[in-house]
């Protein structure tokens, strides 16, 4: 069976008992979560939320620059008031450059995509540090508290930085 078929027969148990369709348009905390795409980092669990209370905007490595457009939304027009930026241990971003990357597309796919800024890094801790800096010093950005955490696939638990 499919993943899709799997996920369709999820959803119709979802559904069936679903009872939060009356939950406002706003995010109730009024926070926007910036966190890393992987599979092993749950950002609603993690972090102790239920549907209705954050936005959560994943994308490969957790990178704020991917996720401005999503932020200024956010807070222009939902009224989020605090960013949280979640990027984590053992992440695929520190595997690879810019460099590898393109040249793979090269060979597999024949396309050039050296205009694209796959953003991987190599310092964890200075990952987080320079995407807090990014927002903080960015006109598009509200004067808002803004957190950075390293989560620990290993443990579950996060560390602020």
């Amino acid at each position: 069976m499919s993943v899709a078929k799997e996920a369709e027969i999820a959803n119709a148990k979802y559904a069936a008992s679903f009872t939060k369709g009356d939950l406002a348009l706003p995010p109730q905390r009024k926070v926007a979560i910036v966190a890393c795409m992987d599979a092993r980092l749950d950002p609603a669990r993690a972090l102790g939320l239920e549907e209705g209370d954050a936005h959560v905007i994943r994308n490969a490595g957790g990178r704020v620059i991917d996720a401005l457009r999503s932020i200024i939304i956010s807070q222009q027009l939902l009224g989020t008031r605090e960013i949280i930026i979640v990027h984590h241990t053992d992440c695929g971003m520190l595997t690879f450059t810019d460099e590898v990357i393109r040249d793979k597309i090269r060979a597999d796919l024949h396309q050039n995509v050296d205009h694209i800024a796959f953003l991987p890094f190599g310092d964890l801790r200075q990952s987080v540090l320079d995407d807090v800096k990014l927002l903080k010093e960015s006109p598009l950005v509200l004067d808002v508290p803004i957190t950075g955490y390293l989560y620990e696939v290993e443990t579950g638990k996060i560390i602020k930085f």
